[in-house]
């Protein structure tokens, strides 16, 4: 019996080697009748206040029932000036480039809710929409619902969401240059000269130099304005700077949303919240392109990392973007 068994498994096993090897007769899926949509989010990381979340909301309906009439993203909280629907619909072609074609007038908004209305004879198309986020939605949950027509009166939407929208604020690419406009406020998360600094001595937190010390490697540095005067040789501050910042040098923390590069890496406002600055210094030498900092204010209140973009060694400046959260 137990051969019998065998011998059947391996005639069952040779059968289906055989079928499989066959030549079988391709044909196109049928696909059912009616209109279809669907959405992919294409955003990465954390959604934060004045950047956009992106969405390609694709739709389609069999060319002898109808064609496309409209699209419409409806958010939980209306967007910022910039949110908008794409009236291109995109495909990539055979080098791997998207190539966008215009089906239908550029989007509309009113309230919540943005709408592109289609004018091209079209029964299939991929829009992508972009939302800016508002203030209003900060550290709030935002949903949104796409929704189409079509000529034959159909009518389909898709649900996504919730998305979790951060605390913390970001800035891209400030320069600060060495005596010149050095002083750094991360409460406005901007860059002043020595008069406004004196003007505002109070929202001024750190303070970029560029010096060439014998013995010591400091070039590029950070430093807080209460640092001992070996970390800020030939500067002479303004007078009422008191603010006592606490630093913390990273590496290999290339914030994808700062540096704009290719890593994947993004600093999250748990991050900042969990970082302990016990017993950190208030100054960091030797700053280097994609090198970083994790900054806590005077008194606590505000917590960032900023990321070095690059640097500038005839000039004497940095380019940095900045993360910052208000934790007090």
């Amino acid at each position: 019996m137990k051969n019998i068994i065998i011998n059947i498994a391996k005639y069952t096993l040779i059968v289906l080697m055989i079928v499989s090897c066959g030549e079988w007769e391709y044909s196109v899926p049928e696909v059912s009748p009616g209109l279809k949509n669907d959405c992919i989010n294409h955003s990465l990381g954390p959604n934060v206040v004045g950047q956009y979340i992106e969405f390609a909301y694709a739709m389609a309906i069999k060319p002898e029932e109808g064609k496309l009439a409209t699209a419409t993203v409806e958010a939980s909280i209306a967007g910022a000036e910039g949110t908008y629907l794409d009236h291109k619909s995109y495909y990539t072609n055979g080098s791997g480039v998207n190539v966008g074609v215009e089906v239908g007038n550029s989007s509309t908004t009113s309230g919540n809710k943005t709408t592109v209305t289609f004018t091209a004879d079209t029964c299939a198309a991929t829009l992508r929409y972009y939302y800016k986020i508002p203030e209003e939605a900060r550290g709030k949950d935002v949903s949104f619902t796409f929704s189409a027509s079509a000529s034959n009166g159909e009518k389909v939407q898709y649900e996504m969401g919730p998305y979790k929208v951060r605390e913390m604020d970001l800035k891209l690419d400030l320069i600060a240059k060495d005596g010149s406009t050095c002083y750094i406020s991360v409460a406005d998360m901007a860059v002043y000269d020595a008069t406004a600094a004196a003007s505002n001595p109070e929202r001024i937190d750190l303070i970029y130099l560029h010096r060439s010390v014998p013995g010591v490697t400091f070039n590029h540095s950070i430093v807080s304005p209460t640092s001992d005067a070996q970390y800020r040789p030939g500067l002479e501050l303004s007078s009422g700077l008191h603010n006592k910042s606490k630093l913390i040098k990273a590496w290999n923390i290339q914030d994808r949303q700062l540096a704009r590069m290719q890593y994947g890496v993004f600093v999250d406002d748990v991050d900042l919240k969990n970082m302990n600055f016990n017993d950190a210094p208030d100054y960091i030498i030797n700053m280097r392109p994609e090198s970083g900092l994790w900054v806590e204010t005077e008194n606590g209140k505000y917590r960032a990392y900023i990321f070095i973009n690059k640097v500038d060694n005839a000039k004497k400046e940095i380019t940095f973007s900045i993360k910052r959260l208000q934790v007090n």
